[in-house]
């Protein structure tokens, strides 16, 4: 499976989870997360583990977060901007 259509299926996977996200911030969501992960866990001095590994990351936070996500952005500004009321893609 290619990049786009793992990021695709999570996406899916946080829509089926969270129904006051739209298909684009959905999207953002994984995208930001996978992102995150990886730059925080090489930070950290790890040595990458994968795509496999941070899929299964990503899937452990959607399903223990995917509920709620959507009130993370408004108290983190660091995704707040990302994340605006402007993105109106409907599933």
């Amino acid at each position: 499976m290619d990049a786009n259509q793992l990021v695709e299926q999570l996406t899916q996977e946080l829509l089926s989870k969270n129904p006051n996200l739209s298909v684009g911030k959905a999207r953002t969501w994984i995208e930001l997360l996978w992102s995150d992960f990886e730059t925080t866990y090489a930070k950290a001095g790890y040595d990458y583990r994968g795509t496999e590994y941070t899929e299964r990351i990503i899937r452990q936070w959607i399903d223990s977060y995917g509920t709620k996500i959507h009130e993370f952005a408004g108290r983190n500004p660091k995704y707040a901007h990302l994340l605006d009321a402007s993105d109106e893609m409907l599933q």
